[in-house]
């Protein structure tokens, strides 16, 4: 009963934008079909298919040159690789622009160098575009594709590609013909990750002046007042993301790959010439060093200038981050306890279908379930505030959102599928022998989770939680539409600041978000080495 409540309630964002999409707009549709919408869905698809190319082509190439070569560095890139992940692109997209645009560093040594007097005297590509959308974006976004591409290049038959070998195959060939189609799965997988961000993605677009559908869904419901357009264009977004996943889910139904033997041997290395070697050591940091050092030394050097400036501001929304990301860990945490045990007590396809439904949360962008949140809370509001004038003659106000609540409830349904997911593997490595035990002992299912799951599964439910934290102190576009009013957080205040060009004021928030991204990745890094290296 328990995980039903929690699986409707998770639904419940879902289920206002299909009744909010209801209403009739033929006047703003025609508008915007003849005015913007295209624009809209042109862009979208286009950002999606470059970054989808160049996210595929960093991470699966970096990946295979630290699993398959021995050359400097490789130690330190194999999880550097990682870093990208802890930056939010939206920080790295502030970053790069302040560096690159005309009174930034680079142009002003440009100038320095060559003599130049202004803009008429050369040309420098224009960083606010589609293109240095792509960029920024492929450079947080490819090591979704890297991390998984190398632990299938890391668990690969090494015997096939030896046999390739053998056959006559030279190495590009072997990789391109046995490797490379037995990860496919895989890299599909880190792919599609990377594509629910980028639909998802509003702070990069919007400061690179990029309307994309996500963008559009602020534009027509604050600057056209239409809640119902909204939600009809969130819809459209609700599509995309099912159709990414159902694709994903179908290519990898549609080709499945097999071990030949319980154990199989691991890649043995190549060691590489000096020469090529650094090539390679060169290719491997320019991602690391473009979408993690860059950031880190810029906004490390900007702290330092402006320390001691505006911390009490500082101070307060770092409490705000850290007590609505805590909040948010620990609520998510529960529910997600609550449909992993509920699905492993009633072993019922439909039971399991309720849950997988109520993590779709994930796969909606932030902006999406923000619309969808905030107008039953509202009602919600009213509803209270009207009970409490008749029976107390007291005005409660907006309760919940005109408070942290709404941000909290909209954190953890966006997040809780990190947290089912995380707990639905650690129970099922749990013996079902240990609840009929349990249960012999007189123990009832309450009792059987406190005592004897719970203890287990501590190591995962801490790993949920770090999860859920760490992304609801990244999360943007839901926090811009649900805060209260002169409320802010870590990352609305690095957007309010670098929108106007104040990245310098900003850049303690923005460095304290990248820093709290770091631990997720180190532990990522850690699994994967030790697997790869184990019995070497």
């Amino acid at each position: 009963m328990i995980a039903c409540c929690i699986a409707l309630f998770a639904l419940l964002p879902l289920a206002t934008l299909l009744w909010l999409s209801a209403t009739p707009n033929a006047e703003l549709w025609s508008h915007l079909l003849d005015r913007i919408f295209w624009v809209y869905l042109n862009n979208t698809l286009i950002l999606c298919i470059g970054v989808a190319l160049l996210t595929t082509l960093i991470g699966t190439s970096t990946a295979w040159l630290v699993t398959r070569f021995n050359f400097p560095l490789k130690r330190f890139l194999e999880w550097g690789l990682l870093l990208p992940l802890a930056v939010p692109s939206y920080i790295l997209a502030f970053v790069i622009t302040d560096q690159l645009e005309y009174a930034g560093f680079v142009q002003r040594s440009l100038r320095a160098i060559f003599g130049w007097q202004s803009a008429r005297d050369y040309w420098f590509p224009e960083i606010r575009s589609m293109e240095g959308a792509i960029i920024v974006l492929s450079l947080v976004l490819y090591p979704y594709v890297y991390l998984l591409a190398r632990a299938a290049f890391v668990e690969q038959a090494a015997r096939l590609f030896e046999m390739s070998r053998c056959l006559g195959k030279t190495q590009t060939q072997s990789f391109f013909k046995v490797v490379l189609p037995m990860a496919r799965p895989a890299i599909v997988v880190g792919l599609t990750l990377a594509m629910m961000e980028t639909i998802n993605e509003y702070g990069t677009v919007a400061f690179f002046s990029v309307p994309t559908l996500t963008a559009g869904i602020f534009d027509v419901w604050l600057n056209m007042s239409s809640l119902s357009g909204a939600a009809q264009l969130a819809m459209l977004l609700v599509v995309v993301a099912i159709v990414l996943l159902s694709l994903e889910r179908y290519s990898r139904s549609a080709g499945k790959y097999y071990k030949l033997s319980g154990q199989s041997p691991r890649m043995l290395a190549e060691k590489l010439p000096l020469g090529r070697g650094l090539i390679c050591t060169f290719y491997c940091l320019l991602p690391i060093t473009l979408g993690f050092l860059l950031p880190v030394g810029v906004l490390g050097n900007y702290s330092l200038r402006s320390l001691d400036s505006d911390l009490t501001v500082y101070f307060q929304n770092a409490w705000n981050s850290l007590s609505l990301s805590a909040m948010a860990a620990f609520f998510t945490m529960l529910m997600g306890v609550g449909l992993a045990y509920g699905v492993r007590l009633s072993k019922s396809p439909w039971m399991r279908w309720s849950a997988e439904l109520a993590t779709v949360g994930y796969a909606i962008p932030g902006a999406v379930l923000a619309v969808g949140i905030l107008y039953p809370m509202g009602l919600l509001d009213n509803f209270l505030d009207g009970l409490s004038r008749r029976w107390f003659d007291y005005p409660l106000g907006l309760l919940i959102t005109g408070s942290g609540a709404a941000l909290v409830i909209a954190y953890s349904l966006r997040f809780i599928a990190l947290s089912f997911r995380t707990l639905d593997a650690s129970l099922t490595k749990i013996t079902p022998q240990m609840d009929d035990a349990s249960r012999s002992l007189g123990s009832n299912s309450g009792k059987t989770l406190w005592r004897i799951h719970l203890p287990l599964m501590r190591p995962s439910l801490l790993t949920a939680m770090l999860l859920v934290f760490v992304d609801t102190m990244k999360e943007l576009p839901i926090t811009l539409v649900l805060r209260p009013f002169n409320f802010n957080t870590l990352a609305t205040q690095v957007w309010d600041r670098a929108s106007l060009e104040q990245l310098e004021h900003s850049a303690l928030a923005a460095i304290t978000i990248l820093l709290t991204g770091i631990i997720p990745v180190i532990f990522m890094s850690r699994n994967i080495s030790r697997q790869q290296y184990a019995g070497a």
